[in-house]
Order: structure tokens, then C-alpha cells, then sequence
């Protein structure tokens, strides 16, 4: 079993990747009941292949619909209202068991049941296990934007188990390789040359290599900046204008990772203005995209009103736009209100 050590000054945890049918850990879990959230397709799936590692626990299963749009204080409630049922208490666990929307709720409730109890993640979608399980960010979307609110409240521990993205659709497999191209962009050219060298990760060493190495340079920003006040908001590349595209599209349109990819394209727009990469960074950050048939191409139908929901990032500060856009293929750079034309330009 493979480990990474998400180090933070309190509540260090580790990543393991493995099967989930040989973490020994699950069944030492000493808590006094245990609340698995989940959605149907998960549920119907996988829950067995957890469920024997939690012998001898009390254990109560709650299943939510998925999808950005279930991303709400409905859920939340939801979630709580069986904590309430089942008398959990701050001995008690939560199990997040689904993709980046279940994670994030999942580790919301926790954050704010009793003021606080433990829960671990189980992420069974690409772009959970790369990026939305590891970190600590919860919360829920509302109808000014996407994870406005939320708390920071970090796992236990995270299990990453790669049989589960057997079951997964290509489209949602897609949309977490986008997750991992953002953090290649920002932090690693030679993760990048792996990734256009790489037969579309369709080996299982391949995807290892791609999960654990995200992972990775994941663990190292969160050390170094749990709370986003500086370098990890690099992680949010593609990001400021992919939330955008979300809320105006409802969140029905694209998956997240979806968004990101056109987030993506708008933020290299705006570093080639800038001078901030070349056009040939630009061109291969985009080929990048479309080897993975990730899209690339979102029209604007108002750039005004694009323009003045970007402000509802939390990046935003004193009314000034803060940009994370690529410096090179393997750094970055944070940009602080940058010219509104060329914003505007940017859009496409």
C-alpha cells in the first residue's frame, strides 16, 4: 500500500492508495458510529466492497442525488437530519463515498455537526481522487456562485482505491484529467511532458503515476499553505472563469473539470496578452486538452456580465480581480487586476 503524508502542523493526515479491501485501517477505526454518504449509482456499485471492512461497527447509510445542481443546504440538511436520527456523536464518523460534490458535502456536514467530528474520504471519480478528496475545502454552491460557502475542515485519512474508476464514464474520467493538467501547468513541466507522451493514461501504471504524483504536488502546497493564503490558490488555475461558466450554465452543462478546461483556455488567453507565456506554450497547454477530448471552445453571450460575476470569486479582494495564470509550462503567477479590456479579450 502506497502512502502519501499530507503534513500540516495539527491534523496530519495520509493518503493511502490501494484497494479497499485490504485497508486494514478501516476496520481500527474506533468511533462510536459511523455515517456513510453516498449517491445511488455509487451505492449500488461499490457500498459492498466497504462495507466488510466496517465489521462490528454501527453503521447507517445516507444517499443523496449527485450533481453540482445537489450541491446545496438542502443536502447539507439532508445529512444532518441523519446525524440527528442515528444519534451520532462527536465520537461519531462521517464516510464521504462518491466523486468531488459527495466529498465536499460530506466534509461540510462533519465540519459543522456538533461543531466538528471526524470524517474520512473514499473518492471513486478521477478528479476526486486528484484533486476535491485532499485539502480540507468543503462546502456548497448558491445562486451567486460556486463553493461560497464552506469550511476548512481536513479528513482523517483518504482512501484511493483505482478499481473504482473502472465503472466510471469516459466523460467523467475526462473531466478529472483536467484537474491533473492544471496542477502539470503550474508546478511540474516534466509531469506535463509525461502527460503529452502518455497513451491517455490507459494503463494502469499510467493512472497511478498521474494520481500519485498529483497527489503529491498537492500534499506539498497544502503543507506549506493550508488555508489559501498565498501558493495554493495556484490550484485554482482555470478556475476563476470555469466557476463562471458554471453558474451561468446552471450547473448542468459541463462537469467541473469540464469548465476548468474552458477556464483554462480563457487564462492562457489573458498570459499571452499579458506576455506571460508564449504562443507556443499556449498551443501545446491547448493540444494537451483535445488529446484528452477535454473542450476547449465556450462562447460569451455577455462579456459585461461575465465580467462583473468574476468578482464573485474568493480570490477577489477590495473589489480587485486576482488572476492565477501560467508563467511558462511549470510555474505560475498571481495576477492582480489586470487591464478590464484585456479581460474582456480574453473571453474569446
Amino acid at each position: 500500500m502506497k502512502a502519501i503524508k499530507i503534513d500540516l502542523k495539527e491534523n496530519s493526515y495520509n493518503v493511502y492508495i490501494s484497494e479497499i479491501a485490504k485497508l486494514k485501517e478501516l476496520k481500527e477505526i474506533h468511533h462510536s458510529k459511523i455515517l456513510i454518504i453516498t449517491n445511488p449509482k455509487v451505492s449500488a456499485l461499490h457500498i459492498q466492497k466497504i462495507l466488510p471492512n466496517l465489521e462490528n461497527k454501527e453503521v447507517f447509510i445516507c444517499t443523496l442525488k449527485d450533481g453540482e445542481s445537489y450541491k446545496n443546504m438542502q443536502s447539507i440538511e439532508a445529512i444532518l437530519d441523519n446525524a440527528f436520527i442515528h444519534k451520532l456523536d462527536r465520537k461519531s464518523l462521517i464516510i464521504a463515498f462518491g466523486g468531488g460534490v459527495i466529498g465536499d458535502m460530506s466534509g461540510f456536514a462533519a465540519g459543522i455537526y456538533q461543531r466538528g467530528i471526524d470524517f474520512i474520504n473514499i473518492p471513486t471519480t478521477l478528479l476526486a481522487q486528484v484533486d476535491a478528496s485532499v485539502g480540507g475545502k468543503t462546502g456548497i454552491n448558491n445562486a451567486f456562485g460556486k463553493n461560497l460557502i464552506g469550511i476548512f475542515h481536513q479528513p482523517k485519512a483518504v482512501y484511493i482505491d483505482t478499481n473504482f474508476l473502472s465503472t466510471l464514464n469516459k466523460r467523467e474520467f475526462r473531466a478529472g484529467i483536467s484537474e491533473i493538467i492544471k496542477m502539470a501547468v503550474c508546478f511540474d513541466k516534466d509531469f506535463f511532458s509525461f502527460l503529452e507522451n502518455a497513451n491517455l493514461l490507459n494503463s494502469k501504471e499510467d493512472l497511478e503515476k498521474a494520481i500519485i504524483k498529483s497527489i503529491q504536488i498537492k500534499a506539498d502546497i497544502i503543507r506549506k499553505d493550508e488555508r489559501e493564503s498565498g501558493i495554493r490558490a495556484a490550484l485554482n488555475y482555470g478556475h476563476t472563469f470555469g466557476h463562471v461558466i458554471e453558474l451561468l450554465e446552471n450547473y448542468s452543462t459541463y462537469l467541473h473539470g469540464e469548465a476548468v478546461s474552458l477556464g483554462i483556455i480563457k487564462a492562457n488567453r489573458l498570459a499571452l496578452k499579458l506576455g506571460k507565456i508564449s504562443q507556443n506554450e499556449s498551443d501545446r497547454i491547448l493540444n494537451l486538452l483535445k488529446k484528452y477530448n477535454l473542450p476547449t471552445e465556450y462562447e460569451v453571450k455577455d462579456k459585461n456580465d461575465f465580467y462583473k460575476k468574476l468578482f464573485l470569486d474568493k480570490k477577489s479582494q477590495n473589489d480587485k480581480l486576482r488572476f492565477i495564470l501560467p508563467n511558462g509550462i511549470g510555474a505560475f503567477e498571481i495576477v492582480e487586476n489586470p487591464p478590464k479590456d484585456l479581460v474582456l479579450e480574453a473571453l474569446g
